[in-house]
């Protein structure tokens, strides 16, 4: 193969103005991904207010039916759907941005042009042309209920159990009684009880399955060579 045949296939890595593109589209990439971050942050944020403020009313106020963390539930689960598929546009852009990184500041970085090869552009350019989600919308709800959610779950849960251990009339004193005060207005004990079961083995069958099944975006270690000797 002539050196011209191998030019128009490969970017020379010094060529000013390939490497000028390329580096405004990956900053410009990476804006994208930081702006949709935020977004997931947002969400996280209202699930939390949202949390805490129905916390505080349910144990400032006696009266109130312990149902209510029934509702924190389902405001929790709808902002989760709504993160999720932020998620999915976030991990879309992330993975141009990962792409540009390992093809393109990587053989930079390293002035070696032999890693320029290959067809990482041709799959960038079709990213370009029709954008194309890389994770189904069940990981991208696992994915968030392993990194925030469990946790709003679970504080929703010491909340609710304690809310009725508390408040229940007449005092509970043993397993029977605090089976029977989980009824509350129309809504029989064993009503209740299947509510609270079906959620939370939702999700932490979520939670296993993401663990199990979906790689990380970053690996928690990785070997020796990400303990870097700063």
């Amino acid at each position: 193969m002539s050196p011209s045949a191998h030019d128009e296939r490969t970017p020379n890595i010094k060529d000013a103005g390939y490497v000028t593109a390329m580096s405004h589209f990956y900053r410009g990439e990476l804006g994208r991904i930081m702006a949709w971050r935020q977004r997931l942050d947002v969400t996280t944020t209202w699930a939390i207010t949202c949390t805490t403020t129905l916390i505080t009313v349910s144990f400032t106020i006696p009266s109130l039916p312990h149902i209510i963390f029934f509702f924190n539930i389902v405001i929790v689960w709808m902002l989760l759907w709504i993160e999720a598929r932020r998620y999915r546009f976030y991990d879309a852009f992330r993975a141009r941005v990962r792409m540009l990184e390992t093809h393109f500041l990587v053989p930079m970085i390293l002035q070696n042009q032999r890693m320029l090869e290959g067809e990482w552009r041709k799959l960038v350019c079709e990213d370009l042309l029709l954008p194309s989600f890389k994770i189904s919308m069940l990981d991208a709800v696992g994915r968030r209920v392993k990194r925030n959610y469990f946790f709003i779950f679970a504080i929703i849960l010491i909340a609710w159990l304690t809310k009725i251990y508390i408040h229940a009339e007449p005092h509970i004193t043993d397993w029977a009684s605090f089976y029977l005060a989980l009824s509350v207005v129309r809504m029989p004990s064993w009503f209740v009880a299947t509510l609270i079961g079906v959620t939370y083995v939702t999700v932490i069958g979520l939670t296993i399955y993401v663990a199990k099944n979906s790689s990380s975006e970053i690996n928690d270690l990785g070997g020796q060579k990400a303990a870097w000797r700063i």
